[in-house]
Order: structure tokens, then sequence, then C-alpha cells
């Protein structure tokens, strides 16, 4: 039982890329993640450098990346590879002040991100 455990654990079947404090909003992230969620890598590298978001340039770096570590560290065939998960969570919020009239101050909320990806082969 231990033994299939360890050969479990030697099959690695996925590898994650993540990137934090990205400066854009999660709500303007997940519209494109949502596009390339389940899809082979080939393919969501094409829907991210065709969709005219300002979110696609920092996710096409994490799919790259992402990419990269499956076949350098886990000699996974690139051909095979999918998004198997992608997320985007809230990182901290910058807070700043914008003058207006009569003397008031109303904040403004810059807002980061921090990205997770998944790749898995398939089998």
């Amino acid at each position: 039982m231990a033994k299939e455990k360890a050969q479990a654990a030697e099959q690695v079947t996925e590898a994650k890329a993540q990137t934090t404090y990205v400066r854009i909003s999660p709500r303007k992230v997940k519209i494109v993640l949502d596009l390339i969620r389940n899809k082979p890598v080939d393919v969501a590298m094409a829907i991210v450098k065709n969709t005219p978001k300002a979110a696609c340039e920092p996710i096409e770096k994490l799919l790259k990346s992402a990419s990269a570590n499956a076949e350098n560290n886990f000699n996974m065939d690139p051909k095979n590879l999918y998004v198997a998960a992608c997320s985007v969570g809230p990182g901290p919020i910058l807070k700043r002040i914008r003058p207006r009239a009569q003397g008031r101050a109303f904040r403004i909320e810059k807002r980061t991100s921090h990205i997770n990806l998944v790749l898995k082969e398939k089998e």
C-alpha cells in the first residue's frame, strides 16, 4: 500500500504557475480566464494573443511559465497539455485620494490580483 502511494506521488500529472500583485482588477482578469479554461495550451495561447484585453499580457506570461514548468520540471509532453484550472483572487487594494469640488476628497481604489494556473496532461 505504501509502495503504491510512493509511486503515485512520483507521477506528477499537473504543473502550476502563479503570479501575485498584478496591477489589474480581478474582475477584468476573470473574463479572459473564462475564455481559456479547459482548452489545450496552444489554443489558449492563441485566444490570449488575439483577445484585446489588458489582462491578456500577464496571463500570456503565466501560460508560458506554466508550460515551461510542465516541460522542464515534470517531463510532460507540451502537445498534450491543457488548462485544467485557472483562478484569480483579490490582492491588496491600493487606496488613493482624488480631489473633488469644495475641498472634498473621494477615494480611488486601485485593485490588484493574484492569478493561479494549473496545466494537466491528457491521458
